[in-house]
């Protein structure tokens, strides 16, 4: 399979893409798309479109010129039948371009949270626990779009992850954050972060910290669910054979 990767800054660490891509045998490309806009040329030979998390807003076009660009190819992975997997700005992006509304959230989420799967089932959330806990870190939200499933939710954020048939995915949540990038996360972006007195939404840096060690199962989580995405098709065909 031909995965590409849409990475947005410099220090997010893609060790759990090329560790799964490495151990099932895909091949794996990473674009930046704030350096360079994707050529559309390259979604001719693509599986999947995995768009990761960004600082940016996903509605922040004037403020950033790539993000216009960045658009138009993932739009075209979509109206190609490509399968596309949204992660936090990029779950943001999706919603928009399918026609929903990305906006700032009345508080930001970040640190470790519950996340609850919905009664929606989904198979590329097959092997997802019903709860579990993730890291989170957005100051953004959006409406689901026309025709979209929510398949959970957290007490501060009701859309955490959502599908629009067999080829959209995409989750708010964060399991491909490495302990490097988290601790980069911590020193670089300090400011975002409050007392818990002051927001329960927004952990302190020493709590999440703490829960360090979780960062491996989300790791684990994260194969299941593009190791289930993937299989979607391939099963369907096998049963049509």
């Amino acid at each position: 399979m031909n995965v590409i990767l849409l990475k947005h800054f410099d220090f997010d660490d893609p060790a759990v893409f090329t560790d799964w891509a490495e151990k099932e045998g895909h091949r794996l490309t990473i674009l930046n798309p704030t350096q360079e806009t994707p050529d559309a040329a390259l979604l001719g030979h693509t599986d999947l479109l995995i768009v990761g998390g960004s600082p940016a807003g996903a509605y922040e076009d004037e403020k950033y010129p790539w993000l216009a660009p960045e658009k138009a190819f993932v739009r075209e992975a979509i109206d190609r039948g490509v399968k596309v997997f949204g992660i936090c700005f990029g779950a943001q992006m999706l919603a928009e371009l399918l026609g929903g509304r990305v906006y700032p959230h009345s508080r930001k989420e970040i640190g470790w949270h519950e996340i609850a799967r919905s009664a929606e089932r989904h198979p590329a959330l097959a092997s997802l626990p019903e709860n579990f806990r993730s890291l989170q870190w957005h100051g953004d939200t959006f409406d689901l779009p026309p025709g979209a499933v929510r398949l959970a939710s957290s007490e501060h954020c009701v859309n955490q992850a959502y599908a629009c048939g067999d080829r959209i995915l995409a989750v708010q949540f964060h399991l491909e954050t490495s302990q490097s990038c988290l601790r980069t996360m911590l020193d670089t972006w300090s400011g975002d972060l409050l007392p818990a007195a002051v927001s329960p939404s927004i952990q302190s840096g020493e709590e999440i910290v703490r829960e360090f060690s979780r960062i491996e199962e989300s790791f684990a989580l994260l194969h299941g669910i593009l190791n289930d995405f993937a299989a979607i098709n391939l099963e369907k065909e096998a049963d049509s054979a």
